[in-house]
């Protein structure tokens, strides 16, 4: 009984490497964050200011993010994670000091595109799973999301704070140093180890991507999220200047968004537990659209006021967390046995595709059409998002394992597959030879893993 317990325990070199790849990524994500609630304020004081050049400013990092996310992960199999995930941090702290420098605003996106080239999520990821034990992979995965999380709160009421002293060049100048500070707490608290990580679990192989594209509960997933992150950045092209309108000087903008995120934080937890508990999933994901679009509709719709403005915010940041919290857990469990780092690289470069998408076009619309325009944009993507989720179905409740199988030859592969099909709880049979690697996708609670190991113990 000991033995077990310890064994559904992270052990110090987890823990302790659990926590620094957190931070590193963390840091890394505040610095993209940072400037998000300042941008459409200080952004005022360049010569050659426009809300084009703003939402450009804002979501420029999304595009270089997309292009980049799959083909540094997959460079991270061949040269090792550290060298990936280090340049990716020099080149994030170039860009950084790039946007410092400039002295007009096309200088600022420049800098942001330069920041989005460090992409390293992906090769981040794979080397936490490098580095921890199968069974405790989904509790540091958790731990790293929950430190996304948080830097997005933080940068929020960190952004105003520090923009009122230090200004939008200090900002930047902040997230060079944040960068270089990860690569010292990755050299120093990170251990050294061999690249063990399957490929096919954490980064994407070429030839299955097109599989995933096309699958329906994936493609949803991958809609919604781009969506998402392109109402979110449109959000941010308006509601700054909207609360200054609205009565509330930039100064104070932190006071605003610290405890409306607290407030969607303690709303949006009790709903995302009713879902899991319920498997309402669907149901709740379309509470958060909705959320969404009443937040929009007051932003728009009802004359500024920082009060009614804090209720939108509130509402927004309750739907905006519920979703962001939900989706990625959506999307690892319907991944096919094997293939999370693929179906997780497609989720990503939606993802960022819709940052860029929602800072251009926010832009492009705030300078020709305003206020009004920016709101319709929101709505129609959200109604867009609200329809295509009628298609939706709960996660099933499965989980991903993965077992080692250094003796298993081309020509067994079929009859393993086969025995592992027909043991209780199995629902999906994955096996790679090249990787030396056995998927399975089972039923989280009548999975018999003693059978597993007993097939499979001939071949390890």
């Amino acid at each position: 009984m000991a033995k077990h317990n310890l064994d559904n325990r992270l052990t110090p070199v987890e823990r302790r490497a659990s926590g620094a790849l957190a931070a590193v990524f963390g840091l890394r994500m505040l610095g993209l964050f940072l400037i998000m609630p300042v941008i459409a304020i200080y952004g005022q004081h360049y010569p050659d200011y426009t809300p084009i050049l703003i939402g450009l400013a804002i979501g420029a990092y999304g595009l270089t993010q997309a292009l980049f996310q799959i083909p540094l992960g997959m460079l991270s199999d061949r040269i090792g994670r550290r060298p990936v995930i280090i340049t990716g941090l020099l080149i994030f702290a170039v860009g950084s000091l790039v946007a410092a420098w400039a002295d007009t605003l096309v200088g600022v996106i420049i800098g942001r595109a330069l920041q989005g080239m460090g992409a390293i999520a992906a090769a981040i990821l794979a080397l936490a799973a490098d580095i921890t034990r199968d069974s405790q992979r989904s509790k540091v995965m958790a731990t790293i999301g929950l430190c996304i999380g948080l830097s997005f709160a933080l940068a929020l009421v960190l952004g105003p704070l520090l923009g009122a002293q230090i200004g939008l060049a200090g900002l930047f100048y902040f997230t060079a140093v944040s960068a270089l500070l990860g690569i010292v707490i990755l050299q120093w608290a990170v251990p050294k180890v061999a690249q063990k990580a399957a490929r096919g679990d954490l980064i994407p192989l070429r030839q299955e991507l097109s599989q995933l594209f096309t699958n329906p509960q994936l493609a949803r997933l991958n809609i919604g999220v781009l969506v998402l992150h392109c109402v979110l950045t449109a959000f941010f092209v308006v509601v700054p200047l909207q609360l200054i309108q609205g009565g509330l000087v930039a100064e104070r903008h932190a006071w605003l968004y610290l405890p409306t995120l607290l407030t969607s934080f303690a709303l949006m937890v009790p709903m995302l537990i009713k879902a899991e508990r319920q498997r309402r999933h669907p149901q709740f994901f379309r509470i958060g659209i909705l959320l969404l679009m009443i937040a929009v509709t007051v932003i728009v719709f009802v004359p500024a006021h920082w009060m009614y403005l804090a209720v939108a915010v509130i509402l927004f940041f309750t739907g905006f967390n519920l979703l962001e919290a939900s989706l990625p857990s959506s999307l690892t469990r319907f991944a096919p046995a094997g293939n999370k780092g693929g179906a997780s690289g497609i989720y990503s470069t939606f993802q960022f595709l819709g940052a860029f998408l929602g800072g251009a076009l926010g832009g492009v619309i705030m300078q020709y059409y305003g206020l009004l325009g920016v709101g319709v944009f929101c709505l129609i993507l959200l109604l867009f998002w609200f329809v295509v989720s009628f298609g939706m179905l709960p996660p099933p409740q499965q989980q991903s394992v993965s077992y080692p199988v250094p003796k298993l030859t081309a020509a067994e592969v079929d009859g393993v597959a086969e025995q592992l099909s027909h043991v209780v709880g199995v629902e999906e049979v994955r096996v790679v030879a090249v990787d030396q690697t056995v998927y399975l996708k089972v039923h989280k609670t009548d999975y018999n893993e003693e059978q597993v190991k007993a097939y499979l113990s001939p071949y390890q």
